[in-house]
């Protein structure tokens, strides 16, 4: 089996949307992969898991799947047979019985991390300042402008709803520490990471390498997609 017979499927964070993954979906495109990147609503955990089912059931053999930010916890939840693997970019693992907010908020926030409220709606949107100064500071400013007028709010119930069993619990892991994330702590992720037992990556990079060291990120899901190739044509699931 080569890396041509495993799919890629890419979860997005809060705050973006598919099109965060372009730079990763060219690059995986060039080697060879079959890549979709999930659309989720953002409107709580069991609609975006709901969404990833979806597009799942759209593919046939292996499947890596990677999760950016609060997706990490949306690549848990799936229960899909096909997954071989997951790989989290600077994201959220939350243990059974956790929340997304409970990892999210373990550590002491970076002085430039903003402070989020939801709206009237139950809806938490960041201020346009944030994505250059916590969001994605390694962005040029194109970048970070595109990516302020085109974020999606997530919903109260995506980071409040304690989650179940994640499968990192049953599925081998890999993780990329983002080391100058202003975000998420990056003592936070090293205990998720060590908590998991994932392959770990540490690299100084911003919380949205996916934008800007998106080379970084493609090296760990290719990595991924050898293990997953191994693991299939062994008939082991590790």
């Amino acid at each position: 089996m080569s890396l041509t017979d495993v799919s890629v499927v890419l979860a997005h964070g809060a705050w973006a949307d598919g099109s965060s993954w372009s730079k990763v979906i060219g690059l995986l495109g060039a080697e060879g992969a079959k890549v979709l990147a999930a659309p989720l609503p953002l409107t709580s955990l069991a609609d975006d898991a709901a969404a990833l089912e979806r597009t799942l059931e759209r593919l046939e053999g292996p499947v890596v799947l990677v999760g950016h930010a609060y997706a990490g916890a949306v690549i848990a939840a799936t229960r899909s047979e096909k997954v071989r693997s997951l790989v989290y970019i600077a994201a959220l693992a939350p243990d059974e019985g956790e929340t997304v907010a409970d990892v999210f908020y373990r550590a002491a926030p970076h002085s430039k991390a903003p402070k989020l409220a939801a709206d009237s709606h139950g809806l938490i949107w960041l201020p346009d300042s944030a994505f250059a100064e916590a969001f994605a500071p390694h962005a040029s400013a194109e970048e970070q402008a595109l990516l302020a007028a085109v974020q999606r709010p997530i919903a109260v119930p995506c980071i409040s709803v304690k989650v179940e069993r994640p499968l990192w619990k049953d599925r081998p892991s890999w993780f990329l520490v983002a080391e100058q994330d202003r975000m998420i702590a990056a003592e936070t992720q090293r205990f998720m990471a060590a908590r998991m037992k994932a392959r770990t990556r540490s690299h100084p990079v911003d919380h949205t390498p996916i934008v800007t060291a998106p080379g970084v990120v493609v090296d760990i899901i290719l990595d991924a997609m050898r293990g997953a190739t191994a693991s299939q044509s062994s008939g082991r699931d590790d």
